[in-house]
């Protein structure tokens, strides 16, 4: 996984979704994993996970939002195994509704953790990455090459997360520190459920979900072979090539057809989700 013995894989959002399948992906005996999240039920939960497939598991509860709560984690991975050789950032949160509708601290939340934090993690771990030539993975989304309508703070903090990946491998050149940008497609996780809701109606994911492991795959592939950005999920890619070609005509669409998708019959309360907890 590294590319020497010791050191550890670092993995934020850890507790559900993308960032517990890759944790347990990259479950194996010897392995050193660190698995952060804001809550310490779940992390438990994976933790047992992957110590029984012999990795060597510790646990550290943590706020991406947080630059204390980031620095604690990587001083606790280095302090435990003596290094970090890879850090997997796929901390998230979502949110559904018009912009107008979507009170203001839900968007900010929504791009405090999927953007900011991510920005955050980084620049606590790239000392640590930097003395073990390791490999910073972003997990972004197809989110962050295209748009819809009733998500644009997740989508800015996407676009956001893309951009900014480019930029600091333009930074790192030369360093020996490589930065990949795994991006998915709509992802068969508790994401869907745990959204902030200001649409009035019930809520579905996009058709056409890849389910976890295959972006857990992906991550693993990208830690052998490193590469700049990996795309997960052939029919999206679909959305993305119109989306660069023709990109009134993908808005045309986008702007019809993801509503009906997204939207079920019934009627709903707003709430927040998880979004704040």
């Amino acid at each position: 996984m590294g590319r020497r013995e010791a050191g550890a894989v670092v993995v934020t959002g850890a507790s559900s979704g993308i960032g517990r399948a890759t944790a347990v992906r990259l479950a194996r005996p010897g392995a050193r994993l660190v698995l952060a999240a804001r809550g310490e039920s779940g992390l438990r939960d994976v933790e047992r996970v992957c110590a029984d497939r012999g990795a060597h598991v510790l646990v550290v509860p943590t706020d991406v939002t947080d630059a204390a709560s980031v620095a604690r984690l990587v001083d606790a991975a280095v302090a435990r195994f003596g290094g970090i050789d890879v850090f997997v950032g796929a901390a998230a949160v979502w949110s559904y509704g018009r912009f107008e509708q979507t009170p203001p601290d839900v968007v900010r939340q929504v791009i405090e953790t999927t953007l900011l934090g991510q920005l955050t993690c980084a620049r606590a771990v790239l000392p640590a990455l930097r003395a073990r030539r390791g490999t910073l993975v972003l997990v972004a989304s197809m989110y962050g090459r295209l748009a819809s309508p009733l998500v644009s703070p997740y989508v800015a903090a996407k676009w956001g997360l893309v951009g900014f990946a480019e930029a600091l491998r333009q930074e790192l050149h030369g360093s020996g520190v490589d930065v990949v940008t795994v991006l998915p497609a709509a992802v068969d996780t508790p994401i869907y459920r745990h959204a902030a809701n200001y649409t009035g109606r019930p809520l579905r994911p996009l058709p056409l979900m890849v389910g976890p492991g295959r972006v857990a795959r992906a991550v693993e592939r990208s830690l052998r072979r490193p590469r700049r950005q990996v795309l997960v999920g052939r029919a999206h890619r679909v959305g993305v090539l119109l989306h660069d070609l023709a990109p009134g005509v993908y808005e045309r669409l986008a702007r019809a057809a993801v509503p009906r998708l997204v939207l079920r019959d019934g009627d709903v309360p707003a709430h927040d989700g998880t979004v704040h907890r």
